[in-house]
C-alpha cells in the first residue's frame, strides 16, 4: 500500500516513475538497494510517525501546531546565554539579509555576484576595525569551528602539535575544537583558572607552556563572563616560548573592552550571532577568524576572504577573492586545510549591524549591558542563600550565580521560574561540578529594569 502512495513534494514517488528508475539501475525493488545491510541491523517494526498530510493546508496546520508548543523570548523573559544570545536584531539587518542577491549561505563562484563580494568586504572591514586586526574571514559555521581553525593555524605556523586551552571555555566548544583539530594537535592540555577571581592561573600557564606548545587559547570574556585583564601578561608568557596566542572574544563587548590585538593576541576568533542575528533553532551562528595582514598568518586561513582592487575604469573598484589558491576550493587535496559552505549570509548581516551602530553605538550598547548585568548581580546577591557573582573579577554580560545556600538545585529553580514565564540561567552543575549548584545568567540590552526586577521577585517567591 505504501509503495502506491504518491507524495505531492516527491515527484519520484509516482509508481510508474519509480519502476522506471529501478529498471534503469537494474534492480526490481527498492529493498534491493539495502541488500548489503545485515538482517540483525534492520529495524523490524514500524516507525511511529504521523500519517502523511493530504494537502498543503493540512501540512501547514500541523506545522503551526508543532511550533505552538515552543516557548520563546517573545513571550518569556530569557536569561540563558552560554553561546547563543538574546540581542536585538534591527529590522534593517533582516531586510538586507533577505534580499535575493544575498539570501544564500554560499560564498563561491556558482552564482552571479550582485554585490555579495562587496558586502563581504565591508563586513570584514567593520570587524577588522572592531578587532584592530587586518584580515577577517568569511564567517565559518560557528565559534567552535573558528576556535578549532585557530588551533590548526597555530600548529602550522609553529610546526608544533600541542595546545593549551583555558578551562573557562564551553565544554561544547572544547569538544568541537578537539574533534576538528586532533589531526594537527593530538594533545590538548588544560590551564586552570583561579577559583576566586575566575582569571587564568598565570603560574599554571607558565609551568605548562613549553617549547612544544603551538598555541594557547583563552576567552575574553570567558565562558563565565569574566573579563580577562591579564591579556598582556598571558601573551608575554606564551611568546617567550615561541607560541601563538589565540583568543575567543565577544564582538559586542569591544565597544567597551580593549581590542584583542592590543594585548598581544595573534589570532582572534568568536561568533557574529550577537551582531544583529536573531536566535534560531540550529542557526544564527557564524564563526570569525582574524589576524594581522602578514603572510605567516594570512597564508594559513582556510576560509575564503575578499579584497578590493582597482578596475580598468579609473575611479572604480572591484572585489574579489584574496590568495584563492591557499583554500581547498583552489588547491583541493593539496590545501593545508579544508572548508565547506560558510555562513556568509550572517556575515553580511553582521556587517550591516556594525555599520548601523558605528563606534559610538557599540560603546553605548556595551555600557548598557554592563550596567544592566551589574544591577542584576547586585540584586541577586542580596537574596538569602544566593551568591552573585561567584567570581570576584569584573564581568561582561554573563556571570555565575550560586544557589548552594538556598538548599535548592538549579534544575528546581529553573523549573519554578519556567512556570512564571522566565528562562533561568544555564545549569553548570554537570559541566562544572566544582561550582556546586551554580547557573550562568546572561543580561543584554533587551532586558529592561522591569525584566530584571521580575526575575528577582520570582526568585524571592521560589526560594
Amino acid at each position: 500500500m505504501a509503495d502506491a502512495e504518491v507524495f505531492p513534494y516527491i515527484p519520484n514517488s509516482v509508481p510508474e516513475v519509480k519502476a522506471e528508475m529501478l529498471k534503469a539501475i537494474g534492480i526490481s525493488s527498492v529493498e534491493d538497494i539495502y541488500a548489503e545491510i545485515p538482517d540483525r541491523l534492520r529495524f523490524k517494526g514500524e516507525l511511529q510517525v504521523p500519517p502523511r498530510c493530504k494537502s498543503e493546508y493540512e501540512l501547514r496546520r500541523h506545522i503551526d501546531d508543532l511550533f505552538a508548543k515552543n516557548k520563546d523570548c517573545k513571550e518569556y523573559i530569557g536569561f540563558l546565554g552560554g553561546g547563543v544570545y538574546n540581542h536585538y536584531a534591527p529590522s534593517v539587518v533582516t531586510t538586507i539579509m533577505e534580499r535575493d542577491e544575498f539570501l544564500t549561505s554560499y560564498v563561491g563562484d556558482a552564482y552571479a555576484d550582485h554585490g555579495k563580494w562587496m558586502a563581504q568586504f565591508e563586513y570584514a572591514s567593520c570587524m577588522a576595525e572592531l578587532l584592530e586586526m587586518d584580515a577577517v574571514n568569511t564567517p565559518t559555521y560557528d565559534w567552535g569551528m573558528a576556535a578549532a581553525t585557530a588551533i590548526r593555524m597555530g600548529a602550522r605556523i609553529t610546526s608544533r602539535d600541542e595546545a593549551l586551552v583555558c578551562t573557562a571555555v564551553s565544554p561544547d566548544r572544547l569538544s568541537c575544537m578537539k574533534n576538528y583539530a586532533w589531526s594537527a594537535v593530538p594533545t590538548f592540555t588544560m590551564v586552570k583558572t583561579d577559583p576566586t577571581t575566575g582569571l587564568v592561573d598565570l603560574k599554571d600557564l607558565e609551568e605548562k607552556m613549553t617549547d612544544k606548545v603551538a598555541v594557547f587559547y583563552f576567552e575574553n570574556p570567558s565562558f563565565f563572563g569574566v573579563i580577562e585583564h591579564q591579556g598582556a601578561r598571558i601573551a608575554e608568557i606564551v611568546h617567550a616560548k615561541g607560541g601563538v596566542v589565540a583568543a575567543g572574544v565577544d564582538p559586542i563587548s569591544l565597544g567597551v573592552l580593549e581590542a584583542p590585538a592590543k594585548y598581544g593576541v595573534e589570532i582572534a576568533v568568536g561568533d557574529v550571532q550577537g551582531l544583529g542575528i536573531a536566535m534560531s533553532c540550529g542557526g544564527g551562528q557564524g564563526g570569525f577568524v582574524a589576524t594581522q595582514d602578514e603572510p605567516k598568518y594570512f597564508g594559513e586561513f582556510p576560509a575564503l576572504m575578499f579584497g578590493i582592487t582597482p578596475t580598468i575604469v579609473e575611479g572604480e573598484y572591484g572585489f574579489g577573492e584574496a590568495l584563492f589558491e591557499r583554500t581547498s576550493y583552489g588547491s583541493r587535496e593539496k590545501a593545508k586545510d579544508f572548508l565547506g559552505t560558510m555562513a556568509q549570509l550572517h556575515g553580511i548581516g553582521a556587517g550591516v549591524y556594525l555599520a548601523l551602530m558605528g563606534p559610538k553605538g557599540m560603546a553605548e550598547i556595551g555600557e548598557g549591558i554592563m550596567q544592566r548585568s551589574a544591577y542584576l548581580a547586585g540584586r541577586l546577591n542580596g537574596l538569602k542563600g544566593i551568591k552573585a557573582p561567584v567570581f570576584s573579577a569584573p564581568f561582561f554580560k554573563e556571570f555565575v550565580v550560586n544557589f548552594d545556600g538556598t538548599g535548592k538545585t538549579v534544575a528546581d529553580v529553573n523549573k519554578a521560574l519556567l512556570e512564571r514565564k522566565i528562562f533561568g540561567g544555564k545549569d553548570l552543575s554537570t559541566w562544572f561540578p566544582e561550582l556546586g549548584q551554580s547557573a550562568l545568567y546572561c543580561v543584554t540590552e533587551v532586558h529592561t529594569k522591569d525584566d530584571l526586577d521580575a526575575l528577582v521577585g520570582a526568585l524571592e517567591e521560589v526560594l
